[in-house]
């Protein structure tokens, strides 16, 4: 899929952000990035404020959970750059000899309980979560969101019985948005962005997992200038202020 709505501008690092002009660097022609589901709204701005600095280069994202995302790439699925939402997705092609160096932490993000607008259910701690009345959808364990979700809910000593376990966050929340549940743990990112939608629970429990997301240039990138360029615009200024301003944390 390709980077959608136009971006407004972000801060301007002078010392790290690529301004317009920087194509004489020899940056152009198509970017391929394989991204965690929960960077959908952030790398889509990104994706074209990349290419109004970047003249002559297009960007495309696959966006899905970070596990099948690592799967396509060591099956040998083309792509300049990879952004997973945890270190396990990301190990798994680094282990394969696929990562072009090594990865580097950009963002970190953390759970809160999504719910129906308005909260019809009164959910305010985790542990609401195991109410009878209360249909629940997790990300499947192998999943970033899920991982964290089980890790949470494993510290926490909460024994949850899901209605549904979703391939990825984007789907573990819409189905509260179409109101098949009556919750979900998601992440901060994805249920502000939703937020015309679905109301967020924060519970001081999510500090247990903290998800690092790790960013990297691939070897067998058919643009390995456009993944290098891409992979720092991320971490420049105009990057940075994206992913803050959607809720990710620094790294």
């Amino acid at each position: 899929m390709t980077a959608g709505p136009a971006a407004c501008g972000g801060d301007d690092d002078a010392g790290t952000s690529p301004g317009a002009g920087s194509s004489s660097a020899g940056v152009t022609g198509p970017v391929t990035v394989f991204a965690a589901a929960s960077l959908t709204e952030s790398f889509t701005r990104i994706g074209k404020d990349f290419e109004a600095s970047y003249p002559g280069t297009k960007v495309t994202f696959n966006f899905a959970g970070s596990s099948a995302l690592a799967t396509q790439i060591n099956q040998g699925a083309p792509a300049d750059g990879f952004a997973s939402a945890a270190p396990a997705p990301m190990k798994t092609v680094t282990d394969a000899g696929n990562a072009e160096g090594t990865p580097t932490t950009f963002v970190k993000n953390q759970l809160v309980i999504a719910v129906q607008e308005g909260n019809p259910k009164g959910v305010r701690t985790l542990a609401d979560l195991t109410k009878p009345d209360v249909k629940v959808a997790l990300c499947a364990e192998q999943v970033p969101c899920g991982a964290a979700a089980q890790k949470v809910l494993d510290t926490a000593g909460v024994k949850l019985m899901p209605v549904t376990l979703e391939p990825d966050v984007k789907s573990a929340l819409a189905k509260v948005k179409l109101g098949e549940v009556d919750a979900a743990l998601v992440y901060r990112t994805d249920a502000k962005a939703a937020a015309s939608d679905v109301d967020a629970v924060e519970f001081p429990e999510s500090a247990n997992a903290i998800n690092d997301y790790p960013i990297v240039v691939l070897k067998a990138a058919p643009n390995k200038a456009g993944a290098q360029a891409f992979v720092a615009y991320v971490q420049s200024g105009k990057g940075r202020a994206v992913l803050t301003e959607a809720g990710f944390q620094a790294p």
